[in-house]
């Protein structure tokens, strides 16, 4: 074996790993090529998106469709270079033509390593000794493997965003399209009865730890991103964590206490907070600068807005949960003042009860 060769079978190997790795180990950052070439390409098209002055949200929103299709062939290419590698040297004597003269040159070698990864003995060369058969055979297992793991992944993604585009819908559907949380239990808790509230919570949570799953396993999902900011991770999450604090600190706990210590509560707040934990450890999120005392305020000023809302559809909230309320708060909206605008949506378009504290 050649240097050249051994280098062909130390990559083909690498590339092997990064799609074991990726594909059927499944946890975010644990590939060894996909999750650097993946922020590479993402890089690339946020710079395209500032170029674009007005429509870098609308750039943006195919990112998760092309770095799926750079990832299958980032790794298609690194294949086939390895195995022209370890080909090249054998062309003309284990690896010829059925007949004419035998070209030996690296283009030839990548047009006979493509071949061999997909139909064995593809083309008009052909393996004429036992290692060379063995290896096109190899070669043939690897290709047609790959391609049918890469394919059941692709399908797994769109499916799990399926999924979470689901939930997002959901979500806004229940607070009447405002995004604002203290809609949504108006909504949860019809005159003040929270009969079903903990049931429909249930179901939340359910769909929400299937969504957090998937973002663990299925990484791409990062980089799907839509224009409608009601499908935004940062927006569903500040949504549920809004209202679970509001269920905490704002509604009248003699008559709610079952509600803010049922299970769907504690699950919701814990797996939102863990589904942007995922996406601030894994993607390229950027920093958050915040303001204490101006944060302060404003929560205050929501709490107070959102207490209003409650109190209007009859509601109990309690006369002094502002405290607690912009403590919980104070502690989780950084995560999404982290993982918003790294996907383009400015907080206003996140926390959609800013306009009436504006106001």
């Amino acid at each position: 074996m050649t240097v050249g060769q051994g280098v062909g079978a130390a990559l083909m190997l690498l590339f092997l790993a990064d799609v074991f790795l990726t594909v059927l180990y499944a946890r975010a950052g644990t590939g060894l090529l996909a999750p650097h070439w993946n922020r590479g390409i993402w890089a690339l098209l946020r710079g395209v998106s500032k170029l674009a002055g007005r429509r870098d949200s609308t750039v943006l929103t195919f990112a998760g469709s092309l770095i799926v299709v750079s990832l299958i062939g980032f790794w298609a290419i690194g294949l086939v270079l390895g195995a022209a590698l370890i080909i090249r040297p054998e062309l003309g004597t284990a690896i010829r033509p059925s007949s004419g003269a035998s070209s030996t040159d690296f283009a030839t070698a990548l047009l006979v390593a493509g071949n061999s990864l997909s139909i064995v003995g593809g083309g008009d060369y052909s393996p004429h000794t036992t290692g060379a058969r063995l290896f096109f055979l190899l070669n043939s297992l690897i290709g047609t493997s790959v391609l049918s793991l890469v394919l059941s992944y692709l399908v797994q993604v769109y499916s799990a965003l399926r999924e979470r585009n689901a939930l997002a819908l959901a979500i806004d559907l229940m607070s009447d399209g405002t995004g604002d949380a203290a809609v949504m239990l108006v909504r949860l808790m019809p005159r003040g009865k929270a009969g079903d509230a903990t049931s429909e919570l249930g179901n939340l949570a359910r769909s929400l730890a299937a969504t957090k799953e998937a973002h663990h396993f299925y990484p791409l999902l990062f980089y799907f991103r839509f224009e409608q900011p009601l499908y935004a991770v940062s927006r569903f999450s500040f949504v549920l964590l809004d209202a679970m604090t509001l269920i905490d600190t704002a509604l009248d706990q003699d008559r709610y206490g079952a509600v803010s210590a049922s299970a769907p509560v504690a699950a919701i707040r814990r797996g939102a907070r863990l589904l942007l934990e995922t996406l601030d450890s894994h993607f390229p999120t950027g920093s958050a600068r915040n303001d204490p005392s101006a944060e302060a305020w404003q929560f205050r000023q929501s709490y107070n807005a959102a207490t209003r809302i409650l109190a209007e559809a009859e509601i109990a909230t309690s006369p002094n949960g502002a405290k607690a309320y912009v403590a919980a708060r104070s502690d989780w909206e950084l995560l999404v003042r982290r993982v918003a605008p790294t996907l383009g949506y400015s907080m206003p378009e996140i926390d959609r009860r800013a306009e009436i504290v504006a106001s």
